[in-house]
C-alpha cells in the first residue's frame, strides 16, 4: 500500500480515539460561537448602518468557523514533528523509504481531518436546531453546497501547505514557539477568523486578497452562505489550486534545502 495513504489512514484512526477531548472542544466552540454572535448582534443593532454581510450570512459564517475550527487554525500543530526536529530524531525519518515532506503532509492532513470529524457534526446539528437569531441556515442551492465542499477540501490542503513552512522554519530557528506565533497571528487575522474579511477597511481587504490565508476559511464560509456567488466561487477555487501547487513546490524545495544543512543533536 502507498506509504502516504497508509499513514493517512493510521493517523486518522488514531485521531478518532480522542473523543473526550473532542467533547470538551465542542463545548468551547459553542461558547465562542454564542459570544461572537451576540457581539455582532449588538453592533448590527446600534453601530452598523449598512453591513457588508447580512446577519443570517454572518451567523452561518460563525458556526462554520467554530465547527471547522481545527480545519482552519494555523496554530493547530503536531508537537511530535517539532520534537523530531529539535531533538535530532529527524535522523530516523531520513531512513524512511519515502519522501519526508509528503509523509509529514499526509500526517498533518489526517490530524486535522480526524479532529474536525469528531467536532463538526455535533456543532452543526445543534446550530441548525437553535432558535432565531442563532440558527444556522442551509446554503442557497445544492450547487453552492457542492462548491463549498470542494473549496473546503482545497482549503484543508492549502492550510497544510502553509503550515509545512512552520516546521521548515524550525530547522533554522530550533524554536517552534516563535515560528508558530508568527504564522498563527498573521494567518488567523488574514483568514478572517478575527474579523470577517468584508468588515475590514478596503485597503486591508486588498492585502488579504493578495495573500493565501483568506482562501483557507473566509472564502469557503462565504461560498456556503451565498455571499460569494457561484461564478466568483469557481474563480476562487481555481486560485486555491494555484496557491496549493505553488506552496507545495516552494515548500518541497525549502524542505530539501533545510535537510542539507541539518545537524543531528547528540553525536
Amino acid at each position: 500500500m502507498n506509504p502516504y495513504v497508509s499513514v493517512l489512514k493510521l493517523r486518522l484512526s488514531n485521531g478518532m480515539q480522542y473523543r473526550a477531548a473532542a467533547i470538551a472542544g465542542v463545548a468551547t466552540q459553542f461558547f465562542w460561537g454564542f459570544m461572537y454572535i451576540m457581539i455582532f448582534e449588538a453592533f448590527y443593532q446600534h453601530a452598523i448602518q449598512s453591513p457588508p454581510m447580512s446577519m443570517k450570512e454572518l451567523i452561518t459564517y460563525i458556526w462554520l468557523q467554530q465547527a471547522l475550527f481545527v480545519f482552519v487554525m494555523l496554530w493547530f500543530r503536531d508537537n511530535e514533528l517539532f520534537d523530531l526536529i529539535t531533538s535530532g530524531n529527524i535522523a530516523y525519518e531520513l531512513c524512511r523509504p519515502c519522501g519526508i515532506y509528503e509523509f509529514w503532509y499526509a500526517k498533518l492532513v489526517a490530524q486535522r481531518l480526524s479532529s474536525a470529524i469528531l467536532r463538526c457534526f455535533p456543532i452543526l446539528i445543534v446550530a441548525f436546531l437553535l432558535p432565531q437569531p442563532y440558527r444556522m441556515t442551509l446554503p442557497p442551492s445544492f450547487i453552492t453546497f457542492l462548491l463549498f465542499l470542494l473549496s473546503t477540501t482545497f482549503a484543508l490542503l492549502l492550510l497544510v501547505s502553509i503550515s509545512m513552512f512552520i516546521y521548515i522554519s524550525v530547522f533554522y530557528t530550533m524554536s517552534p514557539i516563535g515560528s508558530l506565533l508568527m504564522f498563527a497571528v498573521v494567518g488567523e487575522f488574514f483568514s478572517g477568523l478575527t474579523i470577517p474579511i468584508p468588515f475590514m477597511p478596503s485597503w486591508l481587504q486588498q492585502i488579504a486578497y493578495m495573500l493565501p490565508f483568506r482562501l483557507t476559511a473566509d472564502f469557503p464560509f462565504r461560498v456556503y452562505s451565498g455571499h460569494i456567488p457561484i461564478n466568483e466561487a469557481l474563480i476562487g477555487i481555481s486560485v486555491q489550486i494555484v496557491w496549493i501547487v505553488v506552496l507545495i513546490v516552494v515548500g518541497k524545495f525549502a524542505f530539501h534545502k533545510a535537510l542539507q544543512k541539518i545537524v543531528v543533536q547528540g553525536g
